[in-house]
């Protein structure tokens, strides 16, 4: 009798068991990036505030004042900065995620271990970001005079959930691209700044037709920013058909990255 032996691929070759033997790595990982962060930077933490201020003051200059963007019962300021906090938790997984493989070239040829831990990790350093911009979201709303509804835990616990499975399949399938075709690094930025005029950050979904709101729902965040700008104007009518949309789509894309991550991960040893 003849066997055959051959490498797994897909989704069959995922091993959760081995997964979380290897969780101290994804720590490790997680923990060097946010001090890499923040290690040596004039700011530190500051960044994670300054950015979404500045984006803030830009976007309310160019399409709160002179276009006239509506921002329904907020202020335009406190609704462009919900989308904003939102949106960078979510690009800035989707950023670091796509390159992790090539920043650690030299571990991935020499260490074995999972290799879908890298672009995961990242997750970690997005969520002290995220942390951060989100101190800056409540300081705003009550700057304005508007206190959140209780609802706004369950929204942002979900947010999260949606962002990391979206941004991380496509991180992971990124990633596994990069490795093979290096110019995705160039793409990937503008990859990303396009990709913010198909999230309604500078602008509600209300002025689309509704055709093309369910369209876009298909953006893990445009659910998350739209629910949390209910809660913020302290209302409770959170549109959950299209939130159920983005977590279908985030859970999606998830799915999808990894299988191509798992199909082509015997390769990256040797094109890294």
């Amino acid at each position: 009798m003849i066997t055959h032996i051959k490498p797994k691929s897909g989704l069959s070759n995922i091993d959760l068991a081995e997964i979380w033997r290897y969780r101290e790595l994804f720590y490790i990982f997680a923990w060097r990036d946010i001090k890499v962060r923040y290690k040596q930077t004039i700011l530190g933490v500051g960044w994670a505030v300054l950015q979404p201020i500045f984006s803030t003051f830009i976007f309310t200059v160019f399409f709160g004042d002179l276009v006239k963007i509506p921002s329904g019962a907020l202020p335009y300021p406190l609704f462009v900065l919900i989308g904003l906090i939102f949106w960078g938790f979510f690009s800035g997984i989707l950023s670091h995620a796509s390159s992790s493989l090539i920043e650690n070239e030299s571990i991935v040829k020499k260490i074995y271990f999972p290799r879908e831990i890298l672009p995961l990790s990242t997750v970690g350093a997005n969520l002290v970001d995220f942390a951060i911009s989100f101190t800056l979201l409540i300081v705003v709303a009550v700057y304005f005079h508007f206190l959140p509804n209780p609802l706004l835990i369950l929204i942002v616990l979900i947010g999260l959930i949606i962002g990391i499975l979206g941004a991380g399949g496509m991180g992971l399938l990124l990633s596994a691209f990069n490795i093979k075709y290096r110019d995705v690094r160039y793409i990937l930025p503008f990859f990303i700044q396009m990709l913010v005029f198909l999230t309604p950050v500078i602008y509600p979904t209300t002025i689309m037709r509704p055709s093309f709101r369910y369209l876009i729902a298909l953006n893990p965040m445009t659910g998350v920013i739209e629910a949390a700008r209910v809660v913020f104007a302290g209302g409770s009518n959170v549109n959950w058909q299209v939130l159920g949309i983005s977590a279908i789509s985030s859970l999606a894309l998830f799915v999808v990255g990894l299988y191509y991550f798992k199909s082509t991960e015997r390769f990256f040893a040797d094109l890294v």
